[in-house]
């Protein structure tokens, strides 16, 4: 994956606190999976805690201040992106939604931007406190992201992801793919407690993946409106198999094989590997969100 180095980065979408201090209240440990997984890892990416019923009762529910804000100091250009972690993860967001917009507008719809919160340990949301054990998750009570970017070691090392730059993008976009939902209102078809391989938990989660994959398809093609040409120059067929071997790596499945030695898909919450694989490549085949109905 490589983006246009001359490209001006849009820092005001990503909010770095890494480094800062939560006040009061206690952490959420949970978050984007439910029952075994998150008992044995705490860590998965989906919404945020309050789906769970997770929420911390701190009186705090906003994000702390940032002694650090590395990001806005650091990333400047596609240049930096190609060079920095925390710079590519800015590139990715501002791409995903450059392309939402542009695909919103076209639908004669109006698409709302979500900021990406970058931090460490723990951080205070509209959703409640949450530790970095809870993963990746999206908040619909303060529509933002957040990301503790040691996320994506875990990725590779406790959940055999090949790893890779794509593979990054994918989860950013999954969480993205969450917040269209939550502007077109079918998000909320996750909030009835239901779990199971045929549950709306797991049919939010694959469309969520199917939507990165339409991300990924547009990428290349979508111009970025600071310079009118794409800010993502490049997408290889190894960064779209790295994407998919994370999608795998994540699958109920594997996740239940791999840290309680047996399957149970009457406790799914997200799918198999082999469905969010096959609904990334559905959304990246097509690059048409109306190929993403699980619902049917």
């Amino acid at each position: 994956m490589q983006f246009d180095d001359d490209a001006g980065l849009d820092t005001s979408e990503v909010r770095d606190v890494r480094g800062s201090r939560i006040p009061g209240g206690k952490a959420t440990v949970g978050g984007g999976i439910a029952g075994l997984i998150a008992l044995f890892l705490g860590l998965f990416f989906g919404v945020g805690p309050d789906s769970l019923g997770l929420a911390s009762d701190s009186d705090e529910p906003a994000v702390s201040a940032s002694s650090a804000s590395q990001v806005q100091e650091s990333c400047r250009t596609g240049r930096d992106a190609n060079s920095k972690a925390d710079c590519r993860t800015v590139a990715v967001v501002n791409s995903v939604q450059d392309f939402w917009s542009q695909e919103f507008q076209r639908r004669d719809a109006r698409y709302g931007d979500a900021q990406t919160v970058l931090f460490t340990s723990r951080v205070g949301t509209a959703c409640g406190n949450a530790t970095s054990a809870v993963g990746p998750f999206y908040c619909p009570g303060d529509r933002r992201v957040y990301l503790d970017l040691g996320f994506f070691d875990e990725l590779r090392s406790k959940f055999g992801s090949s790893g890779g730059p794509f593979a990054e993008a994918y989860v950013v976009a999954h969480e993205y793919g969450h917040h269209v939902q939550n502007q077109m209102g079918t998000l909320q078809r996750s909030q009835d407690g239901r779990t199971g391989a045929n549950s709306n938990a797991v049919k939010v989660e694959l469309q969520a993946d199917c939507y990165a994959g339409v991300w990924a398809r547009q990428a290349t093609r979508t111009p970025d409106p600071r310079t009118g040409r794409p800010l993502i120059t490049e997408l290889t067929d190894a960064d779209i198999r790295d994407g998919l071997d994370a999608a795998a790596a994540v699958g109920d499945d594997r996740i239940q094989e791999r840290f309680q030695g047996r399957v149970t898909p009457e406790s799914w919450t997200h799918g198999s590997a082999q469905q969010r694989q096959q609904w990334f490549y559905q959304g990246f085949r097509s690059g048409d969100m109306a190929r993403c109905n699980t619902f049917r």
